[in-house]
């Protein structure tokens, strides 16, 4: 789930909401980590105890419900991996200096490797292990040589000079939106991690996913506080390798193409597997052969690109619909905790419940905003 989030546009988001708030991005940061704690510890905990995935506790709320939440998920899957095989291309090209087609290629046939290993499940986890801790160790080199204000982002992370909603909302659905919350939950269903005994890892699972992309999300903003401190010019065309670069060097620079890769090729990675965790329900013969699926899902993203491109249009449109995912599927599963049906004798915490309608109250204003702004935009 962690790595899942730390994508492409994670490490730009992160840079350019430093470059716009400064110290006081570390507001922002703190405030997502709080909602995203209060939507996943939700998520996680209903889909452990019911023992169903995210698709098939829709249809039990509403009939019909978990096949649309599906094909929003599916939709934005195929979109965004798009979009991660593209910062995998990059990654590969600024690391060996071959074209960003070749790299998005030589990607999607290591991520399609991990899949048809006989064990994909732990060959998946440990990958993704591996690949966060280089993210992190690489991206903590860059923020010391970055030498950031670290009293003025901590005084500023209490007691900011600005607060931006929308950079707050943006954070949230960049962590647990679309179907990056629901990665470790069908993760866990997969592995045996279920019922209410399960429950006590699956809280700690939930909250430990959080606080690593809170991690990331910290250093990489240390590193471009650092740099924006110093009055240096981020170019806009590739914000968070401009930040690399200013602040170590061209070995930051080949350090933000790893970074770049890792992050891509497991947000590529669980995507994809998430996107057919959300389908493989349906019927025996998409169970049967889901991972077949799964390797055609990433096999389509990588074509997509090669042959079309990134598609700008089709990114925008569909990155205001995931930002409805998450509140629909959060507003559906609090419903479904308090249905025995679906949950037995198991009883949701009270303060659990509150947490998580708030969460769905600002992800739907917020959502709906940016589908209602983003829309007339693509017709113009």
């Amino acid at each position: 789930m962690a790595t899942s989030a730390i994508g492409p546009g994670f490490l730009t988001q992160t840079t350019v909401f430093t470059q716009q708030l400064a110290a006081s991005f570390g507001f922002v940061i703190l405030m997502s980590i709080i909602l995203d704690i209060g939507a996943q510890m939700n998520v996680w905990r209903i889909i452990a105890v019911s023992e169903k995935r995210g698709q098939d506790i829709a249809n039990m709320v509403l009939p019909g419900l978990g096949y649309f939440v599906a094909f929003l998920i599916v939709l934005g899957g195929i979109a965004f991996n798009i979009g991660n095989i593209a910062g995998a291309g990059l990654g590969v090209n600024v690391v060996l200096g071959i074209s960003p087609t070749t790299g998005a290629m030589i990607s999607g046939a290591i991520a399609i490797a991990v899949f048809m290993i006989k064990e994909a499940g732990k060959a998946m986890d440990r990958i993704t292990q591996i690949a966060g801790f280089v993210m992190i160790a690489l991206t903590i080199y860059v923020a010391i040589t970055s030498a950031p204000p670290v009293g003025e982002a901590v005084v500023k992370t209490f007691v900011p000079d600005q607060i931006d909603i929308l950079a707050i909302v943006t954070l949230v659905g960049g962590t647990v939106g679309g179907y990056i919350t629901f990665a470790g939950a069908h993760r866990l269903l997969d592995a045996g991690v279920r019922g209410q005994s399960a429950l006590p890892q699956v809280t700690r699972s939930s909250v430990t996913g959080i606080l690593v992309t809170a991690v990331m999300r910290v250093i990489l903003f240390l590193a471009a506080l650092g740099v924006v401190a110093k009055g240096l010019a981020i170019d806009p065309s590739n914000p968070p390798a401009s930040v690399f670069q200013l602040a170590a060097g061209n070995i930051g620079y080949k350090i933000f193409g790893i970074v770049m890769w890792a992050a891509a090729i497991t947000s590529v990675i669980g995507a994809a597997y998430t996107s057919v965790s959300f389908i493989r329900t349906f019927s025996p013969t998409l169970e049967k052969h889901h991972h077949r699926i799964t390797i055609g899902f990433i096999l389509l993203s990588t074509l997509v690109f090669v042959l079309v491109g990134r598609p700008v249009k089709i990114l925008v449109l569909v990155g205001a619909l995931n930002g409805l995912i998450l509140p629909i599927a959060l507003g559906v599963l609090l419903v479904a905790a308090y249905k025995k049906n679906i949950v037995g004798d198991y009883k949701h915490p009270l303060w659990m419940t509150l947490f998580g309608g708030l969460v769905v109250v600002m992800m739907a204003a917020m959502g709906g905003y940016t589908l209602v702004n983003e829309l007339p935009k693509l017709f113009q």
